[in-house]
């Protein structure tokens, strides 16, 4: 087949108003809905359900199972027509599933680039999901929140609605997060608490060490410096010439509803 060709499987069921892009494969007993966009390559297994107002980017992978773009599990949903938007080259593992968003939430659930979502993961109403996240096995993300780029979420773990994930924290397994994670976090224990920095991820970006050494102090500071964890962070926003610890300030001292996880 070449890479134009779009080959649709004749048990496949494909609603009338659906967009399928070029090379895209749908496999036997695949549903896709009448308000569905496919981008070029896109991939949907059989038994892959797709509905709901969805655009899905190219070369993605949608595998037996998977349900993508299904209304909000809120009880303040009255049918209002909102959307979901996935990102190019995701894998949606079997049994995972992706929610639009609702009026009251701004009526996008988003997907970034490069994302994994393992099996029977789950991604909620209005949350919006960054680049090359990584959902391990039944991993459970709430409405309304925000996970930032390079975050993994271990199995069988929960995120709170409205919880802010930092860019490349780590959550361990069989974690529940209650509040937001700064970034490059490392979070673990049943009720998550934050235990350190995510090394191991800076270290395999690529990071320079200055920036990991200056990160490290910056967590010290956090965690034991004189005044409440604002007052510190605002201090370290003053004194800081990381581009990294900076982040860190920067998401500490933004508008949230949430509070935070803070250092032991």
């Amino acid at each position: 087949m070449s890479e134009t060709e779009t080959r649709i499987h004749p048990m496949a069921v494909i609603e009338p108003g659906a967009e399928i892009g070029p090379g895209c494969e749908i496999g036997p007993f695949a549903v896709i809905g009448a308000e569905v966009t496919l981008g070029p390559g896109v991939v949907v297994k059989p038994h892959g359900v797709v509905t709901g107002w969805t655009e899905v980017g190219a070369g993605t992978v949608i595998f037996p199972g998977a349900v993508v773009g299904e209304v909000p599990q809120d009880l303040k949903f009255r049918g209002e027509r909102t959307r979901l938007k996935v990102g190019a080259r995701c894998k949606i593992r079997e049994g995972a599933t992706l929610n639009t968003g609702t009026e009251g939430g701004g009526g996008l659930t988003q997907i970034g680039d490069d994302v994994l979502m393992m099996t029977g993961s789950h991604v909620g109403h209005d949350a919006i999901v960054g680049d090359r996240v990584v959902l391990a096995n039944q991993a459970a993300i709430a409405g309304h929140c925000h996970i930032g780029d390079d975050v993994i979420v271990g199995g069988l773990s929960g995120v709170h609605q409205w919880v802010r994930v930092g860019r490349g924290a780590i959550i361990g397994a069989v974690t529940m997060v209650t509040n937001d994670v700064v970034p490059y976090g490392l979070v673990q224990g049943p009720r998550g608490v934050l235990d350190g920095l995510n090394l191991v991820g800076l270290k395999r970006r690529g990071v320079e060490r200055s920036e990991i050494t200056a990160l490290r102090a910056a967590y010290q500071m956090l965690a034991q410096g004189e005044g409440s964890f604002l007052d510190r962070t605002r201090r370290l926003a003053d004194e800081t010439e990381s581009v990294h610890v900076r982040e860190m300030t920067d998401f500490i001292l933004a508008a949230t509803d949430r509070s935070f996880l803070t250092p032991k």
